[in-house]
């Protein structure tokens, strides 16, 4: 009589998950976000990478179907063009 292994997790969870196409944008995004956010005393050009970053991340949000997301980042993008702006240019 030869013993059998019993193997208690399903063999799907045994298998390596890959991540789709618009997870990997939305997490380049967001780690974009992260980084030039970390950067921007360094330069005004890191508050703009941000804004662009921030943009990037509100395309994610509602190709993902998170419109509320989409729409925070939208703003938060308006937000570091006008802080760019002003870094860039001076106060008005």
């Amino acid at each position: 009589m030869t013993a059998r292994a019993v193997c208690l997790v399903p063999r799907r969870a045994l298998s390596v998950s890959t991540m789709s196409a618009l997870s990997a944008f939305g997490l380049l995004a967001v780690t974009v976000m992260l980084v030039t956010y970390a950067l921007e005393e360094r330069s005004p050009w890191f508050v703009l990478a941000f804004a662009g970053a921030c943009l990037l991340a509100s395309a994610y949000g509602f190709l993902q179907g998170a419109w509320p997301f989409g729409l925070v980042e939208a703003v938060f993008a308006a937000v570091a063009a006008q802080r760019w702006w002003r870094r860039f240019h001076g106060p008005a």
